[in-house]
């Protein structure tokens, strides 16, 4: 199980939305104060979600078309978490000095591509294993 590279993508996907919980800056409070991925009631909940999902789909290595199915609902949760990080870019008021949007934006992409990449993965392993069959 570990020694597949999809696997390696997808812990990295789980490691990145732990840091976008308790880490990354998602953008400011009317205060100044930074918040959290945790502050926020719907990138919290996004991101657990994410993280169950993959780590489910991680455990699903016996079985390639769940893992990727399960793979591709995270990929349409970042893309969800990622609208919700753009629009709220958007209607911010006037920028100041700073950029107030914090890098935690930026989690859902790097994730988008690492969940294409499992997904590409798991497509090769189940061509290799069709291969194998036929030959048979």
């Amino acid at each position: 199980m570990w020694q597949r590279i999809q696997t390696l993508y997808m812990s990295v996907v789980v490691l990145l939305a732990v840091c976008l919980l308790f880490v990354f800056e998602v953008g400011v409070d009317a205060n100044g104060v930074a918040l959290l991925g945790k502050d926020i009631v719907l990138v919290f909940f996004e991101s657990v979600l994410t993280m169950l999902i993959v780590i489910v789909a991680i455990f699903q290595f016996k079985n390639r078309q769940n893992q990727f199915v399960l793979n591709r609902v995270a990929i349409l949760i970042q893309f969800f978490l990622l609208g919700f990080f753009v629009y709220r870019a958007l209607s911010m008021p006037g920028e100041g000095l700073t950029s107030e949007k914090g890098i935690g934006a930026f989690v859902p992409i790097v994730s988008i591509v690492l969940l294409a990449l499992a997904n590409r993965a798991i497509k090769k392993d189940e061509d290799l294993v069709k291969s194998v069959d036929r030959i048979r």
